[in-house]
């Protein structure tokens, strides 16, 4: 087990809950692909990989759990899909906030990490009391690879 399991193992038990293999299981599947933004079904295909006996209906169960404890965060990207990623439980600080860039071609999903919005919400809560606990940017457009593909496609290539 590397330092971030024995972490979330921590984070687990602090909560009261048992750290189970099947927990343990779905917190690698993002340890080991990070960036990646999944569905609950690719987390579950991941996690047969590791405890094959785990049913679906204990990954669902178990991811859940997590999103509720910010172990994971929900992302809805408007592609008919719940996602996850790797959260902040309790705001540890172990995961810096990021946005998203969703590609209108290929579909992928890019994380951003610069947060530039800090400035803006400081702004806010200077000029109206207003303060910004969480925010959620999500920007639609083309990827590097679909715009050489368009202009290609225009060119006649």
């Amino acid at each position: 087990m590397d330092n971030n399991t024995v972490s979330y193992s921590d984070i687990l038990r602090e909560s009261g809950l048992r750290v189970t293999p099947q927990r343990l299981a779905i917190i690698d599947v993002f340890l080991e692909r990070p960036g990646q933004h999944m569905t609950a079904e690719e987390i579950y295909n991941y996690v047969q990989e590791k405890a094959p006996k785990t049913g679906i209906a204990t990954v669902y169960r178990n991811i859940e759990m997590l999103a509720d404890m910010h172990v994971l965060d929900r992302l809805n990207l408007n592609d008919g899909y719940v996602r996850y990623e790797l959260g902040d439980p309790a705001g540890s600080g172990r995961h810096h906030h990021h946005h998203h860039m969703i590609c209108l071609g290929c579909g992928r999903v890019f994380a951003f990490d610069k947060d530039l919005l800090e400035n803006l919400e400081e702004s806010i809560r200077e000029d109206t009391g207003f303060q910004v606990t969480d925010h959620e940017v999500k920007l639609y457009g083309y990827c590097r690879e679909c715009l050489e593909k368009q202009k290609n496609e225009k060119n006649g290539q």
